[in-house]
């Protein structure tokens, strides 16, 4: 095992806006799980409110591996009425998603999983976006808000 990936831009890590980390292995996935705990912690979240983006962004980083053949993960940190949240936009290159609608229904799976992958990260995070198109990739941007 090679050391663990470091943001391939932004500079600093999760402290830093803008920091971006490859998805290209099961060593990635670690790595942006610990990037996005981080940034909870660094933006005031509670427990569970890290837990539940901990949770959407490894969802939507595993997926960009497996389905997407690889890609990154970009964490932000924006800041809205007084309030600062985590933003984490998920990217890949790979066929694209070609029935969103399907797939984000509960119970919606091409593998083993259990189906709540991208439905489950759209539960768990005050924003939610995509953009797919077939054969250029899919990009998902998902924002949650520190409410305390």
């Amino acid at each position: 095992m090679g050391a663990p990936a470091a943001p391939v831009e932004g500079g600093g890590g999760a402290a830093s806006a803008g920091a971006t980390y490859p998805v290209r292995t099961d060593e990635d996935l670690i790595t942006v799980r610990h990037a996005v705990r981080a940034a909870t912690v660094e933006t005031g979240f509670g427990l569970v409110d890290q837990t539940r983006v901990v949770t959407a962004a490894s969802e939507l980083a595993r997926n960009a591996y497996i389905h997407g053949g690889g890609g990154t993960v970009t964490i932000e940190f924006p800041r809205n009425a007084g309030r600062r949240g985590v933003r984490l936009t998920v990217r890949d290159e790979g066929p694209g998603i070609p029935d969103l609608e399907a797939a984000l229904a509960d119970g919606f799976t091409t593998g083993s999983g259990l189906g709540h992958g991208l439905g489950g990260a759209r539960r768990l995070m005050h924003e939610f976006e995509v953009h797919t198109e077939a054969g250029r990739g899919t990009t998902i941007s998902v924002t949650r808000w520190n409410t305390q």
